[in-house]
């Protein structure tokens, strides 16, 4: 078989990354590999995100700038998919012609005939079929790359919660659970190739498998933490009204789930919550914080927000700042409201000006970064254990490396802070070591956006390739 390139432009969420993962897994039979040269590439996927205005706006961008290359090779197969090619469909296709396959969220199994089907003919496709059930679970693991050791597993697509600002439910779907057995599969085949790492992705875990009387998400979370070889589990995102007490209760009892909460807020303000069709109040939403804080002290919570919501007061607005001090989140994501396409308060009046929105964002990501800034400082003099992702990214990791008296690298620990810490000389010549390996770091600076600290454990014998534990000698 012929060795064929692809090229996988991925923009968005998480669950775009997970998809191009198995967009490439489902491929390889047709003897695609990846390639990160766009210019020598046989096929080129954009792989696209609608939920924000302005991913919208980058995939069109990306897709502009192929025409140009498909006219230099016009045998180069352009395709597109994800949230944009699901709304937009057969538009995309008649405004832009150099584009040969459309295929929408629920389509990537269906990728192999279609892709042999241009291949052969040399057609232009259209494929945006949902459905309310996951035809095919067909367990599938992409390339990974050299030394990754975290890796996106989804456990359900779609949402049924129908937010008036979302576009969700009408891209990706109603919900749809995966089957346990094949979910604890996945995983034990990325393990089987040195993954560390699992973030269970959905876009409501907490209603995982309600529809179809699987197991809780609390209960698959228990089958998963008993994978040999997995060190850590997380999961995003977690709607507040679906947060179960026995899923509270999980951060209690199972080692392996990381003591940190993605808990999407989007406002302080009752009537805002209401109308953005959240289904919870502040009041609720406060007394899950506390019981998750009851049951795992010092548990890191992280939050979206959106700002300019049609009809938001001054008033309301300081609910949501209020909000954010009550809370004091870890850090979060703060985005100004922008009409999607489908969206039910597309249609709502009494828009918020440009303007003011601009400013409102600011004056939330001022209020959380001196929030971040206290919470960070007071872990200065703590020890924390991080997983190592690798040498850091904010040095040069090659000729400056090797004249370093210390080499310096990077992780997470189990409340998803990155950690910047130094090794010993030791290391220096053997800078694999530490990846996928579990640390202890004395913290030592704290940041706006991170921590420095350098590491207490020296190795006690070389640890293995999959990142064993490193125990002070």
């Amino acid at each position: 078989m012929n060795t064929k390139k692809l090229h996988i432009s991925t923009i968005g969420c998480q669950m775009n990354v997970y998809d191009a993962n198995q967009i490439a897994g489902v491929l390889a039979p047709l003897g695609y590999s990846l390639t990160q040269d766009i210019d020598t590439a046989d096929m080129v996927v954009v792989n696209t995100c609608t939920i924000r205005e302005k991913a919208e706006q980058k995939a069109f961008s990306a897709l502009g700038r192929l025409a140009k290359i498909k006219l230099a090779n016009p045998s180069l197969i352009v395709a597109v998919g994800g949230c944009v090619a699901q709304q937009e469909g057969q538009a995309i296709v008649k405004r832009m012609p150099h584009v040969d396959l459309v295929f929408g969220t629920h389509a990537i199994f269906r990728l192999p005939e279609m892709v042999r089907r241009i291949e052969s003919t040399r057609c232009r496709i259209v494929d945006v079929r949902l459905s309310d059930t996951i035809e095919n679970d067909t367990v599938v693991v992409g390339p990974l790359d050299t030394g990754q050791i975290s890796a996106f597993v989804t456990i359900m697509r779609g949402c049924d919660n129908y937010c008036t600002y979302c576009v969700v439910p009408h891209v990706r779907g109603r919900e749809a659970s995966r089957h346990p057995d094949r979910i604890v599969q996945e995983i034990r085949m990325l393990v089987g190739q040195g993954i560390r790492e699992v973030t269970l992705l959905g876009q409501n875990v907490n209603s995982y498998g309600n529809k179809e009387a699987l197991c809780s998400f609390a209960e698959l979370l228990a089958r998963v933490n008993e994978i040999e070889g997995l060190g850590r589990i997380r999961f995003t995102t977690s709607h507040p009204k679906d947060l179960s007490e026995a899923l509270i209760q999980a951060f209690g009892s199972l080692e392996k789930l990381c003591h940190h909460i993605h808990l999407p807020v989007q406002s302080g303000d009752d009537l805002i919550l209401k109308r953005m069709n959240r289904r919870y109040t502040r009041r609720d939403y406060l007394k899950k914080v506390q019981r998750l804080r009851t049951v795992c002290p010092g548990i890191s919570i992280t939050s979206d927000f959106i700002v300019g919501f049609p009809g938001e007061t001054d008033r309301q607005f300081q609910a949501t700042l209020d909000l954010i001090k009550t809370v004091g989140y870890d850090g979060l994501f703060a985005f100004m409201y922008s009409d999607r396409p489908l969206a039910p308060a597309t249609a709502f009046s009494n828009k918020i000006s440009d303007a003011v929105k601009k400013e409102r964002l600011q004056t939330l990501l001022d209020v959380q970064r001196q929030i971040t800034e206290k919470r960070h400082q007071k872990m200065v003099g703590k020890v924390q254990t991080v997983l190592v992702e690798g040498p850091s990214r904010s040095i040069d990791t090659g000729q400056a490396l090797a004249t370093a008296p210390q080499t310096r690298w990077s992780g997470r620990s189990s409340s998803n802070h990155i950690i910047h810490f130094t090794a010993p000389d030791i290391l220096l010549k053997k800078k694999q070591w530490l990846t996928g390996a579990f640390v202890d770091i004395m913290i030592e600076g704290a940041y706006a956006h991170s921590l420095w600290g350098r590491m207490l454990n020296e190795p006690n014998g070389e640890p293995s390739s999959k990142g064993d534990t490193i125990v002070a000698a």
